[in-house]
Parts: structure tokens; sequence; C-alpha cells
């Protein structure tokens, strides 16, 4: 693959969720996030990527069946262009993290971003990986209700039945769409040890175990936050 045509993918990527946080400037904030502005811009951009890369990742198996069957070195244009423009949104909120945030409230996003850009940009580059990157992708599925779950928490809809329900469907597309994911593809990996090079299999056995951490970390959080705290009220309010 041409470097030039990476580049300007990727470039144009930036570009483009620039303009979309820059648009919603437009739409009005509601009066509970308006103390943190520069949050529910952030959030509302990772909404538009993972709702379009969630979509575009199942796109990607469904128009070129025949790249599940070689994650290696099969892929279309389609799917090359999808991984690039991820690169360039994690690029893109890499920048916005660095310059609106502290990097003490942002550096485990910073990190996942880097391991990510990391290990995107060598299966663009190489032109190797790119139907492994894009099962990676496929935990944006669930990053669509994961987001909506925060945009609802910052328009102060904690406690609404559209909150409720979205964390339903958010824990269990976190476990088929990210645990189970992650999972499969360590699982792959290891039993295709003997088909990648040094090299790739470190970069994406350490990548994958950092992500996999992460992650497992975040669906504690989420199960305590929305259904074992909620449990625990509910049993003190019985006992009043």
């Amino acid at each position: 693959m041409d470097l030039n045509y990476v580049v300007l993918t990727v470039g144009c990527s930036v570009g483009f969720f620039k303009l979309v946080n820059s648009g919603l400037n437009r739409l009005p904030v509601p009066e509970s996030a308006r103390r943190n502005v520069w949050k529910w811009r952030n959030i509302s951009t990772s909404f538009v990527h993972s709702l379009i890369t969630g979509i575009w990742s199942v796109l990607c198996f469904y128009l070129h069946p025949q790249m599940a069957e070689d994650l290696i070195a099969t892929h279309s244009v389609f799917s090359h262009a999808l991984v690039s423009v991820s690169i360039g949104y994690f690029i893109y909120d890499f920048f916005d993290m660095v310059f609106n945030q502290k990097i003490s409230q942002s550096w485990e996003l910073l990190f996942h971003h880097v391991v990510v850009i990391t290990c995107f940009g060598i299966s663009v580059l190489a032109c190797q990986y790119v139907g492994f990157a894009v099962v990676a992708l496929l935990v944006e599925i669930n990053s669509v209700f994961l987001h909506l779950r925060q945009v609802l928490r910052m328009a102060n809809l904690g406690a609404s039945t559209a909150y409720r329900l979205n964390s339903m469907v958010n824990l269990g597309t976190y476990v088929v769409f990210r645990i189970s994911t992650l999972a499969w593809m360590t699982r792959w990996l290891v039993l295709n040890r003997d088909r990648v090079p040094l090299f790739s299999y470190t970069v994406g056995s350490v990548g994958l175990a950092i992500v996999t951490a992460m992650n497992i970390v975040l669906f504690y959080r989420l199960l305590r936050s929305d259904f074992l705290k909620s449990s625990r009220d509910g049993k003190k309010e019985k006992e009043v």
C-alpha cells in the first residue's frame, strides 16, 4: 500500500473528527454538562467514531468474508481504509486529551491510544494483519453503548429508564464484543504463533495483554457502578 495513501487517509480522518467536534459547538449542551463542555464534546465525538467503525467493521467481513479465513494477508481496500481511519481518530483524540485535560486524569486512555496507534500503524504500513485489526474494531459495537452511557450520565439521566436499558445492553455487548473478542484474539495469536514473526507477535501479545487488563478493570467498574451499587441501595431501602 502506498505510504502517501495511508498518510492522506489518516490525515483526512484526523480532520474529519476535528470537524465533528467543532460542529458539536452548534448543538445545545444539557445544563448539567455545561460545567465541562469539553468532556461532553469529546465523548460525543467518540460516540460518532464508535458508531461509524462498529458498523464498518461488520460490513468488512460481510462484503469480504474470505478475510475471516486469513486474518494475516487477506484484506480489502475497504478494510484497510477502516483501520487507517481509526488511527486518525485515535491520534485526534490523543491530542484532544493532551491539550484539554490533565495527564493525571487521562493517562490510562492516552496509554491505550498509544498501544492501538502502534499496533494499527504496523498493520496498515505492512499491509499485514489488517483482518486481525478489523476484528479488534468489533469492540466499537460495545463502545456505542459505553459512550451513550456517559452521555446520559452527563445529561443527568442516570436514573432514567433509558439509562437502565442502555446499562443492560452495554454490559451484554461488553461481554460479547469486548471480553469475548479479546479472548478470541489472544487464542488466535497463540494458535498462529508459527505464522507470526517474533516482532509482530511480541507487539501483538503485549498490546493485547494491556488492553485486556484495562477492559477487565473497566468491566468491574461498570458492574459495580450500574448493578452492584443499585442492588446494595435496594437492600438498604428494604431494611429501612
